[in-house]
């Protein structure tokens, strides 16, 4: 079907100046078009108090709001439905649900009668309490599921107001926002938009992986661009760098152009080999699972030619700082997860919080990331390791599910998991006619201490995943979080070269199962090393696993082997960066 053409034509502004700007390339694809600016209207501020008598109908006019949003979160699944799938609409089921918490209606009703503050202060304010939990994070994706509840807040005092839904501008165009929600892309998509640039968001929020689906590129986490920008100016927007320009000269637009078909050929070759098993150029099979976030990733897997889930991060499935969810909930999802997938695998990794994402402690941490976190927490509360440990072990119906225990630094924590494990399945096989089979158990590598302990761990488990994100941080002394020593954290350094050479050996001797599942793992420059240090599992970020497959049919083990040997010979990131370039060069 042609692309339907808007008023506002895609030209070369030689009125204004070309300008650059760099954000989150968090859906690839690159866009051309003019930018249509989205703004969503603000609610009243006003705080006068309620005279008495004005109460019980302000509180009418709350659950009036709830109501309203409701119908339009049922009309916006509907569509969801009919656009991706049963899956993504879970996202708004979700939000319907918390529309019906008794709880927080209570709070809110509560709050109006006692305090006689007027309605939409009280849910700002309630809702901030949860808000402000997420934002507090350093970690990126706790910070994005704030925009879900940012959402569900704005929706029900516009609603308050009574304010009509935006959701639908003219076609064609790019989309400048300073926020958008799930709610919001899933109703402009029906406008034939090119590209979305926001100045909040990030890779793993659910918009982004809205995007993805839809195969509509965005850029995020712009600062204040959105502020800059203006409808009609021209645009080009590249998803897989983060780049943005504006008022683009004719130089610019004719790159970008090509650039533009260059990717579509890629895109279409890679489609093609993506559902193949990756081989080598010998012959060697190598398998690439996922990483994901979030259960609503399941739907791209076998499109994407993964073989399984390699990392499920189970404490997205967190909905706000403090409360965690209950057996029932995680039961559902990590079922849910395991059938659809069925019988490929799905590695759960138990609830890594703490540190730089959510915290229990109600005393502030100098330094959390060497604090209290991951698998200390869960062993300091058993309640919570105990309560999800059992939703596993009985979802684990299609025998496909195994357990990775975060941050572990001694043998003593795999034992005590091991032993509640052993202890739950024989449990739920006396209490239930359930036939489920028992998962197998992992050790997250990202500390140091667990190097230095390789060989008795990995005898101790049935499989390890290597963090190489953590396990750089804390090898070098370098926080990944910190700008100001950010140049120093380098995956390529000779230490952490030598540890992975070092951990995938000592896993290939004990038979242990070793998959990579950190940043380097998708990095094509570090691949031909990893294959030759023994390395034949790797789960990536969804998106990366076709190139990656093509990467891999380039080389043969050998040849990697003969690489490796190199690397593990010299002495400064720069001249392992170096042999690994030329190595790529020369294939």
């Amino acid at each position: 079907m042609p692309e339907k053409q808007h008023p506002l034509k895609a030209s070369v502004n030689t009125a204004n100046p070309e300008e650059r700007y760099s954000g989150i390339g968090a859906s690839r694809g690159i866009a051309i078009g003019d930018c249509y600016s989205f703004v969503k209207e603000q609610g009243n501020h006003e705080i006068e108090a309620l005279n008495r008598k004005d109460i019980g109908e302000e509180i009418e006019r709350f659950l009036s709001a709830l109501h309203r949003s409701e119908k339009e979160l049922k009309k916006i699944e509907r569509v969801t439905t009919r656009k991706l799938g049963k899956g993504y609409s879970d996202i708004f089921n979700a939000q319907i649900m918390m529309l019906h918490d008794p709880v927080l209606i209570e709070a809110i009703s509560n709050r109006i009668r006692t305090e006689r503050k007027p309605a939409h202060i009280v849910i700002e304010e309630e809702f901030d309490k949860y808000l402000e939990m997420f934002r507090k994070s350093d970690d990126q994706a706790f910070q994005e599921r704030a925009d879900d509840i940012h959402d569900i807040k704005d929706r029900i005092i516009r609603n308050l107001h009574i304010r009509k839904l935006h959701s639908w501008i003219p076609e064609g165009v790019i989309v400048a926002s300073h926020h958008l929600s799930p709610a919001d892309v899933v109703l402009l998509s029906r406008c034939n938009i090119k590209g979305f640039i926001t100045d909040t968001g990030g890779k793993t929020s659910h918009v982004s992986l809205i995007c993805k689906s839809l195969n509509i590129p965005i850029v995020a986490g712009l600062g204040n661009l959105s502020q800059k920008v203006s409808t009609g100016m021209p645009m080009i927007i590249d998803g897989s760098t983060g780049t943005v320009v504006t008022n683009p000269e004719q130089a610019t637009l004719e790159q970008f152009r090509t650039k533009q078909s260059e990717e579509k050929k890629h895109v279409d070759d890679a489609s093609l080999t993506a559902e193949l098993p990756a081989t080598t150029k010998c012959g060697v099979r190598i398998t690439f699972f996922a990483n994901i976030d979030f259960k609503e990733e399941l739907l791209a897997l076998r499109s994407s030619g993964a073989e399984g889930v390699g990392l499920f991060r189970s404490e997205n499935l967190f909905t706000d700082g403090t409360n965690v969810p209950k057996e029932s909930e995680q039961y559902s999802c990590y079922r849910e997860m395991a059938d659809t997938i069925a019988p490929m695998p799905l590695d759960i990794r138990l609830f890594d919080i703490g540190g730089d994402k959510l915290i229990y402690s109600a005393v502030k941490e100098l330094n959390p990331n060497l604090g209290w976190r991951g698998i200390r927490i869960l062993m300091d509360m058993p309640e919570i390791l105990d309560t999800q440990l059992r939703a596993i072990i009985r979802a684990n119906t299609n025998g496909n599910i195994d357990i990775l225990l975060p941050m572990i630094m001694s043998l003593e924590e795999i034992r005590h998991v091991r032993a509640m494990v052993d202890r739950i399945y024989a449990e739920l096989i006396a209490e239930t006619d359930l036939q489920i089979d028992k998962p197998g158990l992992g050790a997250m590598i990202e500390v140091p201490a667990a190097v230095e302990l390789i060989e008795e761990i990995t005898r101790c488990v049935d499989f390890i995943s290597i963090g190489t994100n953590d396990l750089t941080q804390y090898t070098l002394a370098v926080d990944r979080n910190n700008v100001i020593v950010q140049d120093l954290f380098e995956k390529f350094h000779p230490a952490i070269i030598r540890q992975m050479h070092r951990i995938i050996s000592a896993a290939r001797s004990n038979h242990c199962r070793a998959i990579i599942c950190g940043d380097m793992g998708s990095d094509p420059l570090a691949l031909p090393f990893l294959l030759g240090c023994g390395l034949r599992r790797f789960s990536v970020v969804i998106s990366e696993i076709a190139d990656l497959k093509t990467e891999v049919s380039r080389y043969s083990i050998t040849e990697t082997e003969a690489l490796a040997r190199e690397c593990l010979a010299i002495d400064t990131a720069a001249g392992i960066k170096a042999c690994l370039e030329r190595f790529q060069a020369a294939h």
